[in-house]
């Protein structure tokens, strides 16, 4: 038995607005966000810059995880309270480390992290550079193990 052609189109598309409807409702729960929407912008602005601790390399915007929205609703605890975009940032910095920012700030620490691998490398190049212009390393004669006539014709050799 068949469905009238236009009748299974209708559905797939019922069933899809069903299930976008669904996911805005899982999104974000609206008893979360704050009252004052210039507070609830600034506290979604940070939440970009903020590292979801499960997820890694997810703002706390973007994940699902449990963490995240603690994370969130601190940060919204925090926006309400008054503090500063550097506050909120210092706050967490404090409890969970550099980490917890997806762009860490520069200090000599993280310096010390992003430099190392240039510094690494140019390490590496130098030692090639020096070896290649000193060229190949003379062989002693004493140690090719050389009879006593060959020694003298290599010495003779050198003289020259």
């Amino acid at each position: 038995m068949s469905l009238a052609p236009g009748l299974g189109r209708g559905l797939g598309r019922a069933f899809a607005v069903l299930a976008a409807l669904a996911c805005l409702a899982a999104a974000a729960d609206p008893a979360d966000r704050l009252a004052n929407p210039a507070q609830e912008a600034r506290a979604k602005a940070l939440f970009s810059d903020i590292r979801c601790v499960v997820c890694q390399n997810e703002s706390i915007d973007d994940s699902e995880a449990d963490v995240a929205r603690d994370l969130r609703q601190a940060v919204r605890r925090q926006v309400a309270a008054g503090q500063s975009d550097a506050q909120v940032r210092d706050y967490l910095v404090q409890r969970y480390g550099e980490f917890i920012l997806l762009k860490p700030r520069f200090s000599l620490e993280n310096a010390v992290l992003w430099l190392a691998p240039f510094l690494i490398a140019a390490a590496g190049v130098s030692v090639l550079v020096l070896r290649a212009h000193r060229g190949p390393e003379p062989i002693p004669p004493e140690s090719l193990d050389l009879t006593p006539e060959e020694q003298k014709r290599l010495g003779a050799l050198k003289d020259v």
